[in-house]
């Protein structure tokens, strides 16, 4: 099976790095499993490639393109921002994949 490839948005690397030690990890473990079975893990939001993964009471958001076999990383946020966060990715998904496309490009993937 051919493994996904995960890529980091800047929100999400501005909040991961005030993370303690211990959700780091279980951020980074949450990660590998995403390189095997993206649309596995996690739970969908209204779109089956929208989707997030709760852990420590807080929310990982990610995108699955299954097209391209990658995965981008929007952001995390606690319950409190759940419901704007949500909202913020749902009005940007086409940037989104527009964005995955042209890394994908530069990186000579598609």
């Amino acid at each position: 099976m051919n493994a996904y490839r995960v890529f980091k948005n800047v929100q999400f690397d501005e909040k991961f790095v005030r993370l303690t030690v211990f959700e780091k990890a279980r951020v980074e473990r949450f990660l590998n499993q995403l390189t095997e079975k993206p649309g596995m893990v996690g739970k969908p939001l209204g779109v089956h490639f929208f989707r997030e993964k709760k852990f420590n009471g807080k929310r990982v958001y990610y995108l699955v393109y299954e097209e391209w076999k990658s995965v981008m990383i929007i952001n995390i946020s606690n319950k409190k921002e759940q419901a704007s966060t949500i909202q913020e990715i749902r009005m940007k998904l086409g940037h989104y994949k527009d964005f995955m496309q042209s890394i994908l490009k530069k990186l000579n993937l598609i």
